[in-house]
Parts: structure tokens; C-alpha cells; sequence
């Protein structure tokens, strides 16, 4: 295979995995299907799939769980793990990592989540759908961040930044949220254990261990502890991950030297005269440029790059899969006028839209932080119409608020369904029109 042949096969491949457009349309679609398939004379076989109970039995040690269970508690907890390491990424070396470059996202998310919880309790406060309060308050990183790939031509880096950066710190508050208001009862023993776990990971990590192994093996330990005492199992994966070590094994400048030494070694070998001769050699130097490329990455960047893909294009829309189909029938009025469905709906769209865009404008007009460099008004506010798409985080919030109540699960997935789709459509309507 010549050079340029192997370039055309790689290159689209590669981007395709890292591409979060791509990722969005998967999304789209499986929650489509999800949706027909919940209405179908069928509707009842694929209900049932996600009941299907999965039974273990390890050493006298006997516990069972649902199928739906096993993804919204065990899958979820990847995803979350990711989220984990993307933030404290931002917080190293990305958009969060100074004062200067956080304020303007930081003050927008926090609007952006005081704004659409205060409209869903006045839909809703002291009535059956109290407990979704949170469901709006989260912005759907995935989603977002896919538009605005699609938008990459139409709007200033700037602005995408800075929504990309409102997103991360929306998923810190929706993690807070989980891990304070729900979390029905606390076992001490277990929370003990799930404490020896930690202190064992960030001992690792001060101790400088760069072996993954080590880090899933604790890691496991850490979310069957959560599982057992009360704390959402997510919670652990955010934990784990800042405790992932942020610093590579070989260093920058060690990198460039011994790179530049294996290349020489590996230009001689190649001389016609020793091509025969050095073949093993030859190998063990291409082995010994593999491990210098594993080392100069991080265990946070080998973990995120392994793992991306993976939450991307499978786990996020196997949790779509399994939590976004409703049941319509003939009942879709009872659902549009509902408290919780009016509550998300405008929560999302108008509440995301009036708390970033006035929290963010008011930090700029009144000098706490600059506005985004090349970034108009109007376009402040099309992103942050934009941030209104809530679906993967809300849906997850729902499931949690409403887990004993199947009526108000749908209703909640409904209005989360519509705000996701006006939010997301007015958003991009208003960003790219606004670039002609």
C-alpha cells in the first residue's frame, strides 16, 4: 500500500471517531428509534427487554439487577468518568484553567441553572412533580458541541469555546445536584470503604503509578463501593477520574531525546548493507518508539482517548436507547399541558436562554469578564438559546426523579424531547443566520 493510499484509508476513519457531529446524528437516531419502537403494537417486548433481570452470584455474594439498571448505573458511570476527565482537563491546561478564562462560562452556567430550576417549581412546587426541579438545569454536551461543529464556518472559535466551556461547567453543577439531592439513604460502612478506595487512588497518584490496570482495578472497587452505600454509582466516576494522574512518565524534553536517538538507530538499521542482519534489532526499536509515544501521554489522555469513542458512539446512545422512548397513544394533549412537560420545556428553552444570556451580558456590561473575541450580542444570545438542548443529563436527572413513577418519567421524557428540538433548532436558525 503506497503512502498516499494509506493516508486516504486512516485519516477519515480517525476523524469520523473524534467527530462529535457524527456522534449527535447517532444520538438522533437512535432515539428516533426508540420512540417507534415504543409506540409499535410491540411496544410492550421492548419495554420488557429493558426490565430483563441479570442475577450474580460471586462466592455467596448474590445480587441481581435489571437491564436498564446495569446501563443507567454501570455504562453511565464511563460516560460520567469521561465528563470527569474532560473537566479536570479544562481546569489544567484548557478554558477553565485561569480565573481570567473561566469567569464569563462560570457565570453564565450558574444563570443557566438557577433560571430554568426556579420557572420548573413555578410549574410545579408543591405539586407531584416537585422532585424534577433539576431535570432543565442541565445542558447536553454532545448535542451542543455537535451543532456547533456543524456552525464551525458561521461562528467565531471564540464563542464555541466558550459554550463548550459552559457545558463542562454545567455537567460540575448537574454532578453536584446528583450527588446532594439524590441520594435516598447513606450505608456508613459501605461509604467507608468507597473512602479506603479513594485514598488508595490519590496515594497511587501522589506515588506517581502510571499503570492503568491499577487505576481500573481500584476504580471498580470504588463504584461497587458506591453501589452498595446509597451514593449514585456516576458520582464515582467523576471521583476516579481526578484521580487519574495528569502528568506523563516521560517528560518533554526525555521524549524529543530518545525519539531522536531511536530514529538514528532505526535510520542505520535500514542501510541496504544491514537490512538482513538488523531485523530484530530493527523491531525492537519501532517497539521501543511505541512505548516512548505511550509514555510521553498522560494516563488522563491514554484513558480519554481510549475511552471517547466508546462513550460517543455506544454508550451514550444505548442510554438513549433504553430511556427516551415514551409511550404516546392518543394521550399526547394530556402530556403538552402536564406541569412537568411545561415546566422542562420552558425551563429549557426560555429559563436556559434569559440565565446565561443575562448572567453572561451583565458580567460583560459590568466589567467582571470580557465577551468572547469577535462575538456579537446577538450571538451571545444564539448560543445560549442553543444550551437549551438538555438531553442526555436531563434524561438521566428524570430517571432519577421519577424512578417510582412511570407516568411522570414519560411526561418528563416528552418535554425534554420538545426542548431538546426547539432549543437545538432555534439555536442553530438563530446562530447561522445571524453569520450571513
Amino acid at each position: 500500500m503506497n503512502k498516499s493510499t494509506f493516508k486516504e484509508k486512516i485519516i477519515p476513519f480517525s476523524e469520523f471517531l473524534h467527530n462529535e457531529a457524527i456522534g449527535g446524528v447517532i444520538l438522533l437516531v437512535v432515539t428516533i428509534l426508540a420512540i417507534i419502537f415504543s409506540n409499535l403494537p410491540t411496544a410492550k417486548i421492548f419495554s420488557d427487554i429493558w426490565r430483563f433481570e441479570i442475577h450474580i452470584n460471586l462466592n455467596g455474594l448474590s445480587f441481581g439487577f435489571s437491564l436498564l439498571h446495569a446501563i443507567n448505573d454501570g455504562l453511565m458511570v464511563l460516560f460520567f468518568f469521561v465528563v470527569g476527565l474532560e473537566i479536570k482537563r479544562e481546569l489544567l491546561v484548557g478554558e477553565l484553567s485561569s480565573l481570567k478564562k473561566a469567569l464569563l462560562p462560570m457565570i453564565g452556567a450558574v444563570g443557566g441553572m438557577i433560571i430554568p430550576a426556579i420557572i420548573y417549581l413555578i410549574f410545579n412546587s408543591g405539586g407531584k412533580g416537585k422532585d424534577g426541579w433539576a431535570i432543565p438545569v442541565a445542558t447536553d454536551i454532545a448535542f451542543v458541541v455537535g451543532i456547533l461543529v456543524l456552525l464551525k464556518n458561521s461562528i467565531p472559535s471564540s464563542l464555541r469555546i466558550f459554550l463548550t466551556a459552559l457545558a463542562i461547567v454545567d455537567d460540575i453543577g448537574a454532578v453536584v445536584i446528583i450527588a446532594v439531592f439524590y441520594t435516598a439513604s447513606i450505608s456508613l460502612p459501605a461509604l467507608m470503604v468507597a473512602f479506603l478506595f479513594i485514598f488508595f487512588l490519590i496515594l497511587s497518584n501522589v506515588l506517581g503509578v502510571k499503570k492503568l490496570s491499577v487505576y481500573i482495578f481500584l476504580g471498580v472497587g470504588l463504584w461497587f463501593a458506591f453501589l452498595q452505600s446509597g451514593i449514585h454509582t456516576t458520582i464515582a466516576g467523576v471521583i476516579l477520574a481526578f484521580t487519574i494522574p495528569s502528568k506523563s512518565k516521560l517528560d518533554h524534553s526525555s521524549f524529543l531525546k530518545s525519539t531522536k536517538r531511536l530514529v538514528v538507530e532505526i535510520g542505520s538499521s535500514m542501510l541496504p548493507s544491514t537490512k538482513k542482519e538488523k531485523a530484530e534489532e530493527r523491531l525492537a526499536i519501532i517497539q521501543a518508539l511505541g512505548k516512548n509515544c505511550r509514555d510521553a501521554l498522560t494516563p488522563l489522555q491514554r484513558f480519554e482517548i481510549n475511552l471517547h469513542p466508546w462513550v460517543t458512539f455506544f454508550i451514550i446512545p444505548v442510554f438513549a436507547f433504553a430511556n427516551a422512548g415514551v409511550s404516546i397513544g392518543n394521550n399526547i394533549g394530556e402530556f403538552l399541558f402536564d406541569p412537568v412537560c411545561l415546566g422542562i420545556v420552558f425551563g429549557l428553552f426560555l429559563g436556559k436562554q434569559l440565565g446565561i444570556f443575562l448572567f453572561a451580558y451583565l458580567a460583560i456590561r459590568l466589567k467582571f469578564s470580557e465577551s468572547p473575541l469577535d462575538t456579537s450580542t446577538k450571538q451571545l444570545y444564539g448560543a445560549s438559546v442553543l444550551a437549551g438542548i438538555g438531553f442526555t443529563m436531563s434524561l438521566f436527572i428524570a430517571g432519577l426523579s421519577f424512578s417510582q413513577d412511570a407516568a411522570l418519567l414519560d411526561t418528563a421524557r416528552i418535554g425534554i424531547l420538545i426542548a431538546s428540538i426547539i432549543s437545538g433548532g432555534a439555536g442553530y436558525f438563530l446562530l447561522h443566520n445571524r453569520s450571513q
